[in-house]
């Protein structure tokens, strides 16, 4: 591109991404950033609303509930306390989560499968309703899945562009308010070039679409667990992979104050001989944030990635014991709903109590998020680990 074109970048990434030399050099690019005229991009007529709407799922000692589990894995959590994957047992269950009273005040939006989207209660309440009562915002899972990657060392690419645009139009109308599309990178396997690439162009390109059709886009690019690698590792491919997603980001025209992110933790591979303190796992976690994420982004909601329900809350909590530049908080699928199903158990007259303890997990993570949390009086059952190798979603 010569200099005389007009580049077009975010308003909120120009300065930011003007001061880190390796965006700037990158080859295939005719000129530097700070040598070219550079126009404000707005994400249509949304742009206020997508703001907003992060801001408002981005509020102090909340965080999201991910319920956005595939109707097949969600079919391997209703197995695990007896019950057939169909779809009266899957809205049984969600119908659970949703109409729980009281979430509002600890769950600041809920990610949806496209099933729970169009769903209701048994007494005919769309579960979109549910939510706004509550003062939840709903969002929804507009990504269909990873497959293998031709060309790389055994790694997948997310698929789901393809009708992307008119399916987050629709999901729009419904009532959702924000999406999430989650691609994975592995440690054992690279991560290859080609791999990180991918995972940050399909992102980018994703995030683009859904901002232009009124979703806040979740960023999330999960590093998995799987290795038996230091945290020092884990450290230097979160480097990387967020430096690629975000000169993608760039490169759509992205709107920074109005998306969110879904990072992992940095931790040591979950089969690293030592395993390590939540002040270790926040320190280098808020490192990598501080060199990678402009304070642009309101919100950073981690997922758990298969830790304990306890270990997710602690790490959190040690993340917020000093002031950070964005709201940093939870979206959590597994380390809220843990207990949730072992206290169920399919029974009707278990609700209640499956209910009570949703919230109790809920508050527990807004305390994290407020830095207020302590791990006194957790159960044995909130303590065991949910890594599962080559997890799917």
């Amino acid at each position: 591109m010569a200099c005389s074109s007009m580049v077009k970048l975010n308003s909120a990434a120009s300065s930011w991404i003007g001061g880190q030399q390796s965006f700037n050099q990158r080859s295939g690019s005719a000129c530097r950033l700070p040598s070219c005229h550079v126009s404000v991009i707005r994400a249509g007529s949304y742009a206020d609303e997508l703001v907003q709407t992060a801001k408002s799922i981005a509020s102090p000692g909340r965080g999201i509930l991910a319920i956005d589990e595939s109707n097949a894995t969600c079919g391997k959590r209703l197995a695990s306390i007896g019950l057939d994957n169909t779809e009266t047992n899957r809205q049984a269950y969600r119908q659970l989560l949703l109409t729980t009273p009281g979430l509002g005040g600890y769950i600041s939006g809920a990610i949806l499968f496209e099933e729970t989207l169009y769903q209701s209660t048994t007494d005919g309440k769309n579960f979109v309703d549910c939510l706004r009562d509550e003062n939840i915002v709903p969002g929804i899972k507009v990504d269909k899945g990873l497959v293998p990657l031709p060309g790389s060392n055994n790694e997948s690419w997310c698929q789901g562009l393809d009708g992307l645009a008119s399916r987050s139009a629709e999901y729009y109308k419904q009532g959702a308010r924000f999406a999430k599309w989650r691609t994975v990178v592995s440690i054992p396997c690279g991560p290859s070039a080609l791999a990180v690439k991918e995972a940050a162009w399909g992102l980018a390109r994703y995030a683009a679409i859904s901002q232009d059709n009124g979703l806040v886009p979740i960023v999330e690019p999960e590093i998995l667990l799987d290795g038996d690698h230091p945290i020092e590792r884990t450290l230097e491919v979160a480097e990387q992979v967020w430096s690629e997603v975000f000169y993608y980001l760039a490169e759509n025209n992205v709107v920074f104050e109005g998306i969110l992110l879904k990072p992992s933790m940095v931790t040591p591979g979950a089969e690293h001989k030592e395993k390590a303190l939540p002040e270790t796992i926040a320190k280098y976690t808020l490192t990598m944030l501080k060199r990678r994420v402009p304070p642009a982004v309101p919100g950073i909601m981690f997922l758990s990635g298969g830790q304990s329900e306890v270990e997710a809350t602690l790490n959190l909590n040690a993340m917020n014991q000093s002031p950070n530049p964005w709201h940093v908080s939870f979206s959590y699928a597994r380390a809220l709903q843990n207990s949730v199903l072992k206290t169920w158990q399919g029974r009707p007259e278990n609700v209640e109590a499956a209910q009570k303890a949703l919230l109790i997990r809920a508050k527990a993570n807004s305390l994290a998020q407020l830095g207020k949390y302590s791990a006194e009086g957790e159960g044995a059952d909130a303590k065991k680990g949910m890594f599962v190798k080559g997890y799917t979603y």
